[in-house]
C-alpha cells in the first residue's frame, strides 16, 4: 500500500501577486494576513512531526497562498533558507511552490532548484486569453506554456490549477482548457469552482447582475468531467474544491465543504450507469474508502439507482482501490 502524501502548509499571502484578480481575497481563502517568518516555518514542521501520520518520506513543506516567486527576492531566500535544512536532514523529501506562469524563468529556477524545491504548481486558472484577460489574470496562457515547458527543463515536478465558472468563461471553454494543460503532462493538476468572496471585483459584477455563479450541481457535473479527462490521461488531480473559506466572506457561487466527495460520488455513479442493463438487485463492490462516496450524501445515488430500476447494495472489497468498483448481478 502506498504512503499517504502530505504538505506542510504555509501560507504567504497576496504580498506577492502584481495582479488584483477578479476573484481573489487570499485572506478569506487561507485565514491569513501576515507574512510568515523563518520562524514559522520551524514551528510548522515541529507541529507536523508531533502528528502519528506524518511521513519523512512523502512529506513536503508548501509554500501556497500568493506568487511564491514574485515576492521580495530576500525575504523568499529567507524562507526557502529555512525550509532547505529540513529537507537537507531528511525530515521532508522536498519543498513545493505555487506561483504564477510570468514569474518564472532560468535565473529563479536556478535558485530554486538550488534551495531544494522539488515541485512548482502554477496558477494557470484559464488557457482562454479572453477569460483571463477579463478576470484581471495579468498573464496569457502563453506565459502557461512557456512555464511549464521550463519548469520541466529544469527537472520540477509540474503542477497545474485550474478554475472553472470563471467570469466570461463556459464549460466548453473549461473542457478545451483541460484539454492544452493535458498537452503539457503536469503530474498533478487542483480544480477549483470559483466562488464570490466579498471585497472582490466579482462581488462587485455579481451585485451588478453581471456576473452568474455556477451552481453547486452545475460546478461537480463539470469537475467531474474535468477528473476524468485528466486522471484518464495518466495526470493525478489532489485537489477538487478550495480547502475553505471563511464563512462570513461567502457571498455566492458553489461551496460545499465536501465538494471533493460531491464530485468522486458523481464519477461513480456515472461509471456503474454506463455498465447497468437489466433491471434488478445489484451489489456493488468498491474500495472500503469509496463506500460513502458510492452511496452518496444522503444516499442519493442508491435512490437515484433505485428510481431508474436498480436495487443495488453497496459492499467493501479489500481488492479495490480508489473509485474502482465491481458489479454482481443478484439472481
Amino acid at each position: 500500500m502506498s504512503k499517504s502524501h502530505s504538505n506542510i502548509s504555509i501560507f504567504v499571502p497576496h504580498i506577492g501577486c502584481p495582479n488584483k484578480c477578479s476573484f481573489c481575497n487570499q485572506r478569506y481563502i487561507t485565514g491569513v494576513c501576515w507574512a510568515p517568518s523563518a520562524a514559522d516555518v520551524e514551528k510548522a514542521v515541529a507541529a507536523a512531526k508531533g502528528s502519528r501520520n506524518f511521513v519523512s518520506e512523502t512529506a513536503e513543506i508548501a509554500f501556497f497562498g500568493g506568487s511564491f516567486t514574485a515576492i521580495n527576492r530576500n525575504y523568499m531566500t529567507d524562507l526557502l533558507m529555512a525550509a532547505a535544512r529540513y529537507v537537507e536532514d531528511g525530515t521532508v523529501k522536498g519543498i513545493r511552490i505555487s506561483t504564477r506562469p510570468d514569474a518564472i524563468d532560468d535565473e529563479i529556477l536556478s535558485l530554486l532548484r538550488e534551495r531544494h524545491v522539488t515541485s512548482i504548481e502554477l496558477g494557470a486558472q484559464s488557457m482562454n486569453d479572453r477569460v483571463l484577460r477579463m478576470n484581471n489574470r495579468g498573464h496569457t496562457s502563453g506565459d502557461v506554456e512557456r512555464a511549464s515547458h521550463l519548469i520541466r527543463e529544469y527537472g520540477f515536478e509540474l503542477g497545474l490549477q485550474m478554475m472553472t465558472g470563471l467570469y466570461g468563461d463556459s464549460d466548453s471553454s473549461a473542457i478545451k482548457t483541460a484539454e492544452r494543460l493535458i498537452a503539457l503532462q503536469p503530474d498533478t493538476v487542483r480544480i477549483y469552482p470559483t466562488i464570490v468572496l466579498k471585497d472582490t471585483d466579482l462581488a462587485a459584477l455579481y451585485a451588478d447582475n453581471i456576473y452568474k455563479p455556477q451552481t453547486l450541481d452545475g460546478a461537480v457535473a463539470l469537475s467531474s468531467r474535468l477528473y476524468k479527462m485528466f486522471t484518464e490521461n495518466g495526470i493525478k488531480v489532489i485537489r477538487l474544491g478550495l480547502h475553505s473559506i471563511e464563512e462570513k466572506a461567502y457571498i455566492a457561487g458553489p461551496w460545499h465543504p465536501a465538494f471533493s466527495e460531491l464530485c468522486q460520488s458523481q464519477i461513480m455513479l456515472t461509471g456503474v450507469l454506463s455498465e447497468l442493463s437489466e433491471k434488478g438487485k445489484y451489489t456493488i463492490n468498491v474500495a472500503k474508502s469509496a463506500v460513502s462516496k458510492m452511496t452518496g450524501q444522503g444516499r442519493k445515488n442508491i435512490i437515484f439507482l433505485k428510481s431508474k430500476g436498480y436495487d443495488c447494495r453497496v459492499q467493501p472489497d479489500d481488492g479495490l482501490e480508489g473509485l474502482d468498483f465491481k458489479l454482481v448481478r443478484e439472481m
